[in-house]
């Protein structure tokens, strides 16, 4: 077994970024694959979001250890309540090392050199990236086999992406050849207005075939679950944001067959 990597960016936050990392995680986890999600967001809001205070001192390391080469990722891996999910977690920290690692040898490929450690313990391997073209995310799409866009369907949608897209192709080009753009996917969906259907429009025209056919609705229920610690999931399975993410991760299964 070798894990398929899937990077999670959009350089513009807000989007349902990490809300997706997570979602995709559980119900990925739920189908019985072994999965791991790695928190690369210095906002660290995949940890905090799964019920891990980021504050409490119980962290003993992180991404921010791996990355600088203090801790082996196996070491940091922690179990969630859910069964086949495991979170990598992070801290704010991981801004400042960020700085440091960028006098560091091979200071691009050090999360790739992470991953491959663990690879072959996993069906799948979601990283949640920030949102800027950063190191940490150059990082990330050296070290994953899919970038997984998500694109709230709200005016300025497509605003930044084909910079995102061009540094996609740069990192193909030097670093990662293998690199694929999985999908992307349309958050924040609101079918009663207009502007939500017009964005999806054009998401479709832009992207054609690598538009997901699931869109997230704008929901509640998505919005309230990180409050409480848990994927939408394990908070109400039967919202319409809950319903949304599992059909989502079946689709992302058939895609990375």
């Amino acid at each position: 077994m070798s894990a398929k990597v899937i990077c999670v960016t959009n350089q513009k936050g807000g989007v349902g970024k990490t809300t997706t990392a997570v979602n995709l995680s559980y119900y990925l986890a739920k189908d019985k694959k072994k999965t791991l999600l790695i928190d690369f967001d210095p906002q660290g809001n995949a940890t905090s979001g799964l019920g891990i205070e980021k504050n409490d001192g119980k962290l003993t390391a992180t991404m921010t250890d791996v990355i600088l080469g203090n801790a082996e990722i196996t070491n940091i891996i922690l179990p969630t309540k859910y069964k086949n999910f495991d979170l990598a977690p992070t801290t704010p920290e991981l801004a400042n090392a960020e700085v440091e690692i960028t006098g560091m040898q091979r200071k691009f490929v050090r999360l790739r050199d992470a991953v491959r450690k663990v690879r072959d313990g996993y069906d799948y391997i979601i990283i949640d990236l920030p949102p800027s073209l950063s190191l940490l995310t150059v990082n990330g799409m050296i070290a994953s086999d899919y970038l997984l866009l998500p694109v709230q369907t709200e005016f300025y949608a497509l605003e930044g992406v084909a910079q995102l897209l061009e540094s996609m192709k740069l990192v193909m080009k030097q670093a990662n050849p293998s690199l694929k753009l999985l999908g992307v996917l349309a958050t924040m969906y609101d079918k009663r207005t207009s502007l939500s259907g017009q964005v999806y429009s054009e998401i479709k025209k832009y992207f054609k075939n690598l538009t997901f056919k699931t869109t997230i609705p704008r929901n509640v229920r998505v919005a309230e679950a990180p409050s409480h610690g848990v994927p939408v999931g394990a908070y109400d399975k039967f919202s319409k944001g809950a319903k949304a993410y599992k059909e989502f991760a079946k689709e992302v299964e058939e895609r990375t067959k």
